[in-house]
């Protein structure tokens, strides 16, 4: 498994717990820096406590569980 399906593998994790607020996440993309691009949906755009969910709780995991990944950036 590559590491773009490591992180697919790991935000399918999370996205259980966005839909259930009414949001959603989806990968776009990661650079050679480790940085690791996704866009928000539903309930999670415009959210005052998405910088938190994704720092706190996508990135974190992610940096956990796939070795390579230094930030997750959300883009428009």
């Amino acid at each position: 498994m590559n590491i773009e399906e490591q992180v697919i593998e790991v935000l399918d994790k999370i996205r259980p717990y966005l839909q259930r607020d009414g949001g959603d996440v989806e990968f776009i993309r990661m650079d050679d820096n480790g940085k690791v691009f996704v866009r928000v949906f539903g309930a999670c755009v415009g959210c005052s406590a998405i910088d938190d969910t994704i720092k706190l709780g996508v990135e974190a995991l992610l940096i956990d569980e796939v070795p390579g990944v230094t930030e997750v950036i959300v883009e428009d």
